[in-house]
């Protein structure tokens, strides 16, 4: 590889790690906040707080790269330019193709990191956080072992415990249970502790009495106890066979669904599949963009500038369409082969404008005329 190629692409790295971390940074710090209630009502710890939103940093890596590539791209070139190494480079004989080059094989490896990410590190990441997720949800020990507020954890019981020591020795217990509606029942306890089982989690009460009350007769029984052990019920925490939402599944599971009846959601993960298969050609789309508009008419401070926004313009726009892409196939999916071809189009195009610059080439055409 020339040299010149090694210097370029020794430029675009720097901006490009910058940009992806500032962004990856950001929009992680945003969506940690989802996790507040987690940390604050069910007992998150900050250890597992970090491996969750870790696990969902590869679906936003699969956005932030391409537009991080993109304002590099814009960054490295236009300072080539006001600088004068593109006119340099261009007056020993290069050709805007082989200026592009640089670029575009940071792009082709950008795009294959992204296919990576949609195709096997977003679905296996997003399906173990999850499971987490629901685990800590429904996780009695979560729910129980919060000190001071009376907990439902399902309908029709409710529990209260005082404080909870070090050891995990709970204090101070109620427990109302009007899961049956004809006995409805309350345990007090002085104390306690939450068990695991194979049957599931039970909460053993020592030194604390029970009352029944029959709704026919409303009659009342009491009785006292050293050692009492309540038992949840069916009521495990994690389904083994809940539903996969679309972010979960790896592509033949979205494109060929086994456990799917429902006609709409069928539609949503062929959408699904079909944005996963898409979005990575951004990162390529993205940087022709950016250097069509940039190797497009004179080289100056001046006008290089409405070429910048010019290019930042349509890239939002790419971007909002590839955003709208599910939601669009989903209603219509007679479109999809539209699609491909639209966006193998734009590549085409922007191509076009870079390596063969027809603006330049019009414009010469008609000062020459002239």
């Amino acid at each position: 590889m020339r040299r010149f190629s090694l210097y370029i692409m020794g430029q675009l790295i720097g901006p490009l790690i910058v940009v992806a971390f500032s962004f990856t940074g950001v929009i992680w710090l945003t969506q940690s906040l989802r996790f507040i209630d987690l940390i604050i009502n069910k007992g998150l710890s900050f250890g597992l707080f970090l491996y969750m939103t870790a696990l969902l940093l590869p679906s936003l890596l699969s956005v932030i790269l391409p537009i991080a590539l993109f304002a590099a791209v814009l960054y490295t070139y236009h300072q080539l330019i006001v600088d004068r190494e593109i006119i340099v480079l261009k007056a020993i004989g290069l050709s805007n193709a082989r200026l592009a080059l640089p670029a575009l094989g940071i792009a082709g490896v950008v795009m294959l990191l992204c296919y990576a990410i949609n195709l096997y590190f977003m679905p296996l990441g997003f399906h173990e956080f999850k499971n987490i997720q629901s685990q800590v949800r429904n996780s009695f020990a979560s729910l129980l072992l919060r000190e001071g507020v009376f907990n439902t954890p399902i309908d029709g019981l409710t529990i209260y415990v005082r404080e909870r020591s070090k050891d995990g020795e709970l204090r101070g217990i109620f427990v109302h249970e009007a899961r049956n509606s004809t006995e409805p029942s309350t345990l007090m306890a002085e104390s306690g502790t939450l068990v695991h089982t194979d049957d599931g989690p039970r909460l053993v009460l020592l030194n604390g009495n029970r009352q029944e009350i029959q709704v026919g007769n409303g009659e009342l029984s009491l009785l006292y106890f050293d050692r009492y052990a309540f038992d949840f019920g069916d009521v495990g925490g994690l389904d083994a066979t809940r539903f996969k939402e679309a972010k979960e599944r790896l592509l033949p599971d979205l494109l060929w669904p086994h456990d799917v009846v429902e006609e709409r959601h069928r539609r949503e993960f062929a959408a699904e599949g079909h944005r996963r298969l898409i979005t990575p050609l951004v990162s390529v789309l993205f940087v022709f963009i950016g250097l069509g508009a940039l190797f497009s008419g004179d080289y100056n401070r001046r006008g290089s500038n409405w070429r910048l926004l010019f290019a930042v313009a349509i890239a939002v726009s790419v971007q909002a369409l590839t955003f709208g892409l599910t939601g669009l196939i989903v209603r219509v999916p007679d479109l999809i082969p539209l699609i491909y071809l639209l966006f193998g189009l734009m590549v085409g195009v922007t191509w076009y404008v870079v390596a063969l610059d027809p603006l330049r080439r019009t414009m010469r055409s008609i000062g020459s005329s002239l």
